[in-house]
């Protein structure tokens, strides 16, 4: 492989965007892969896929390096040529790369890959917090799965097509699927592309959602012509996989603390030929009140450490804090506590979490059982969703019934 100094130069910018200016990852690439019109699939494939390894990998590569957060640039260059030197990736005369101490590099790795924070590249209170929840077996294996790069994964929208039509309609436009046993909708891209281009995704035939999120609107057993709350519908994806669930009858209320997410739902569910979706914006208590034992269902996907999501956002490893998980979990019960009541007796609710921590998890809904607002209810199921089993996310889900 040649690696080509404009490409470099936009892996380089892009770490420098993530660490020393706190950018999100995502949004670092989205800006480095417009750098370049001319760029094609290869070269965007390369600047991608590399600013997410060196996010991934970033305390095992510093130390490595010998290097510390904020970065020079020259600093960055060493990350890179240890990125390089461990992909096997010959190394060019460039006057920002100099003098790479390859068997010194190789011997290093070696070394700290026998220890598993440098190993799995995570901050020590994450191993600690980590070991302390799961113990020390169920960690190693979730973290080392969680650092694995996310598959591509659709979720045909059974409102305007099939998952056989959509995986043939898919061909045509040169992007190969497979199906994933248990889970009906699934379909996984075989080599990752850009679907957001096809003709497809245009007429609403499929939604980007992992599979292990596929699971949680089918958990909250919904039937056509229900009321259904999402209480915490962000941008949507759980609330479309509901309306398509619920074949576009009965009413969807999709709710959310920030009108922006819910912006967004609005200009998916058109496209999606989603009709049963009414949006509404937790501005104040009277928003819940108002719908006080209204629902048949309500989700609660409530807001947590996101954990279970590392494959997809590794910088969250460097921009999450402790004390942003104990805020988080007061938060939860919080949710719990008001949004339950919105559950008519005899209707139903998930509480689900894109995390693996019991605490916010398992515990969150024992100890809504056991208070004022939760006495009414009865735990029904509960499942752990982990990626060293699934290979897909992170993921809890419980389901209670009001009596």
């Amino acid at each position: 492989m040649r690696l080509h100094r404009n490409l470099t130069f936009a892996v380089i910018d892009s770490i420098r965007d993530i660490f020393n200016a706190g950018e999100y990852a995502d949004k670092a690439v989205e800006k480095a892969l417009q750098r370049d019109k001319r760029w094609g699939a290869r070269d965007r494939k390369f600047v991608a896929e590399t600013i997410y390894d060196i996010v991934r990998w970033n305390r095992l590569y510093a130390e490595i390096a010998e290097v510390k957060v904020p970065y020079e640039r020259d600093n960055i260059w060493r990350l890179f040529s240890v990125w390089c030197v461990l992909r096997g990736i010959p190394l060019p005369d460039w006057n920002q790369i100099g003098d790479v101490p390859v068997r010194r590099i190789k011997g290093k790795f070696d070394e700290l890959s026998k220890i598993r924070k440098y190993r799995e590249s995570i901050p020590d209170w994450m191993d600690e917090l980590g070991v302390q929840e799961l113990g020390e077996a169920l960690w190693t294996k979730e973290i080392a799965a969680l650092n694995k790069q996310a598959e591509v994964v659709l979720r045909t929208n059974t409102l305007n097509t099939t998952k056989e039509m959509l995986q043939r309609k898919l061909k045509v436009e040169n992007i190969e699927t497979e199906s994933i046993p248990n889970y009906p909708n699934a379909l996984k891209l075989v080599e990752r592309a850009n679907v957001f281009t096809t003709e497809s995704f245009h007429e609403g035939l499929f939604e980007v959602q992992d599979a292990s999120s596929q699971l949680v609107a089918a958990y909250l057993d919904v039937e056509p012509g229900m009321k259904v709350v999402d209480a915490c519908a962000g941008a949507g994806g759980k609330t479309l996989h509901l309306a398509a669930l619920m074949q576009n009858k009965g009413q969807i209320i999709a709710m959310d603390i920030y009108e922006s997410k819910l912006k967004k739902l609005k200009i998916r569910a058109r496209r999606n030929k989603a009709h049963n979706i009414d949006m509404r914006v937790i501005d104040s208590t009277k928003v819940i009140k108002k719908l006080h034992e209204k629902a048949d269902r309500v989700l609660i996907d409530a807001p947590c450490s996101g954990l279970g999501v590392l494959k997809r956002n590794p910088d969250s490893k460097w921009k999450l804090q402790p004390e942003f998980i104990d805020e988080i979990k007061k938060t939860q019960q919080e949710i719990l506590q008001n949004y339950s009541k919105m559950v008519k007796p005899g209707g139903k609710m998930v509480y689900a979490t894109c995390s693996i921590l019991p605490s916010e998890n398992r515990q969150q809904v024992d100890l809504f059982l056991t208070s004022e607002a939760g006495k009414c209810f009865t735990f029904v199921k509960d499942s752990n969703i982990y990626a060293h089993l699934s290979g897909f996310d992170g993921f809890y889900m419980a389901l209670l019934e009001k009596n």
